[in-house]
Order: structure tokens, then sequence, then C-alpha cells
């Protein structure tokens, strides 16, 4: 088998979160809509697999490298043989850099080759990774809001849906008030700050924030890759820790174990090398003790890599779905969780392709 063309789709679909949100904070601009990446990589036998590749403002840089370096460098070659394929694209391509767009459509050249590779033997990517869950519980990740009674009203919506746990995504103590005060003592809340603080406001922050019992405080220092920094808050703040979105790299991961720096691991299917890379991730974790529930605030492919490796390898799993009400999923009724857990796709490869109505409808030059 040979890969025959490597196509970019990009979809820009348009959804609510229940409120006013502050999507700005993320990434420099809003995200008037939900943008979503496709990789679709297409072989000589007919095979066809879906991958996603990171996303929303910086899509064209990673569509460019997907289309213009990569899939020349991938066409030709033999989709089974993914390690050896992906291990040639790094090395080839390490001087451009360890993160960013070379390795965010590496990661969603490497998803759709899982799912090519569980299509050609008949087998969905969670059995090829060795597991068989038929379902995992979710927690719902809700956008930054900051107006403590809309932060209430949407962590008692997701509740109501069957959540036992919301994560948030405020900045400010009373937000996070308004969310325990709303769901009680028996939800988790974890809360994801997206790196804003040093070492010092970290601390202080973690003082104001511990009466609410966080399952835990994620990303709370910058820059990210601070490991040192991350690890002396975690001795002193009183709050388990997760971070590692951001990391690109499974020596990262190492050194943000070794450094004793986090309670929980966030891999990031679509920015840290894809499948092959996030076993090794959890392999590692195991090894250290430790947790990993990966970053999946997505709808697509990577979504799906998230829900699979979590099924096979996690030992307390839990998946990350990002609560935006999308004005069409691309999988339809599909990969959709019901009264707060998911059914683990068991067809073949990622278990489903995306509607072609969907991406007919919602997809940009």
């Amino acid at each position: 088998m040979k890969i025959t063309s490597i196509e970019t789709i990009e979809l820009h679909i348009p959804y609510t979160t229940g409120g006013s949100s502050d999507t700005g904070a993320w990434g420099g601009k809003a995200w008037p809509t939900a943008d979503v990446l496709l990789v679709k990589v297409a072989t000589d036998e007919g095979i066809t697999g879906w991958g996603e590749a990171f996303g929303y403002n910086v899509i064209p840089a990673t569509r460019a490298v997907v289309e213009r370096i990569l899939a020349p460098m991938c066409i030709g070659r033999d989709p089974l043989q993914i390690e050896p394929l992906m291990l040639e694209l790094q090395q080839k391509l390490h001087i451009f850099g360890r993160g960013g767009p070379i390795v965010y459509g590496i990661s969603g050249i490497d998803i759709a080759l899982w799912d090519i590779a569980g299509k050609a033997s008949g087998r969905s990517v969670q059995h090829l990774l060795g597991g068989g869950r038929k379902s995992l519980p979710c927690y719902a990740s809700l956008i930054r809001y900051s107006e403590p009674a809309v932060v209430a009203e949407n962590a008692l919506r997701a509740v109501s849906q069957g959540f036992r746990a919301v994560k948030l995504h405020e900045i400010e103590v009373s937000p996070v008030r308004a969310a325990r005060d709303a769901l009680g003592s028996d939800i988790d809340i974890m809360l994801d700050v997206n790196c804003p603080w040093t070492f010092d406001e970290a601390l202080s922050m973690s003082a104001k924030l511990r009466p609410f019992g966080l399952r835990w405080l994620e990303e709370p220092v910058w820059p990210p890759e601070d490991h040192g920094t991350l690890a002396r808050l975690r001795a002193h703040c009183g709050i388990p820790l997760a971070a590692g979105e951001n990391a690109a790299t499974l020596v990262q991961y190492r050194q943000m174990l070794e450094a004793g720096a986090v309670d929980v691991l966030q891999p990031s299917p679509a920015k840290m090398g894809g499948l092959t890379e996030l076993r090794k991730v959890f392999s590692l974790a195991a090894h250290h003790g430790q947790a990993v529930v990966p970053h999946s605030f997505y709808d697509g492919p990577a979504f799906l890599a998230a829900v699979h490796a979590s099924a096979a390898l996690g030992t307390d799993p839990l998946v990350e779905w990002r609560f935006f009400d999308l004005e069409a999923r691309l999988y339809a009724e599909h990969a959709i969780p019901r009264g707060g857990n998911i059914d683990t796709p068991h067809g073949a490869g990622l278990g489903f392709d995306p509607d072609p109505e969907v991406i007919r409808r919602y997809r940009v030059p």
C-alpha cells in the first residue's frame, strides 16, 4: 500500500457557549467559529484515513506546512510504517523547531495513518493499542466567561447533562467560587488558567483557590515549559497540578515528570505528534506512577484519538469534552457523551469518518 495524496480541509463551524465568552484570551483574537483543520490521507488501495492538526488561529501556517512540506515527503510511502515515517519527518525537519506548525502537521498525518492502519486490519485504534473499554467518563470543559453568574449557570447546565466533573477556564477567584457554590461538594471542578502567573502570583492565587477543593489546577505558571517553577509550586500550593497541553516532544514530558512538576499529564494529540507519541507518554507516565488525561478540546479525529488512547492505555481514564453548542457536529450523532459518558468507537480505525455534508457546508478555501 502507498500514500497517494494528502489533503487539508479547513472547516469553520458556528457555535454558542451559553453566554458571552472570552476566546480572545487564547491565541490573540476571538474565535467566532469552531475552526477545524482535517488531514485526509488517501492510498492506492482505496483506504482513506482522517487526521486533525492544530488549529484555530494558527491554521494557515499548519495548513501550509502539511501541503508544501510534509505531503511531498509522505506521498509514495507505506502508510502502515507509521513510526519509521514519523521519526524520519521529525528528524529531517527538526531544524525548523520541535513544536508549532511542523509538529502540528505531523500530528494530523499520524492520526490519519493510525486510522488507515485500523481500517486495513479491520480493527479499532483502541484495539491496535491493546485496549477494549466500552465507555469512558467525560468532563465538561467550559469556555472562559469571567462573569460569576454565567459561570455558575453553565456549570449547572453541564451537570444537568450528566457530567460529574467540570473544568473552568477562569483566572479570577469569584467565578470559581460561584461554580462551587452552585455545584456543591459532589461535583469535581478543575481549573485551567492558561499559563498567566509568576511563581509568587501562582502561590498567592493557589492559597485563595484551596477552599474550593479543585481536582487540579492546570498550567498556572508562565512560561509553560518552566518545569522547575512548576515543581516548586506543586510542593507548596496544596492543589494537584496538571500540565502538558503545550509540550511537544516526549523529552519534555519526561523532563516534566523527572522534575516532579505535575500530578496529571495532558498531552494533546493534535499538537505533540499524534497517537505514535501519545502512546509513549502513557507508558512514560505509568513508569512514574502519574495520571494521563489528554487535552482533547476538539470534536474531530484528534478527539477520537484521545478517546481511543485513553480507553486502551489509561489507568483511570477521563475524557475532556469541549462544552460548545455547535451548529453541526462532524460525526453527526456519534462520538457525543450521553449521561456524562462516551461510548468508545469500535468500528475499524477511529470508528467514524467525518460527515460529507458537514464538510460541504462548512468548508472554507
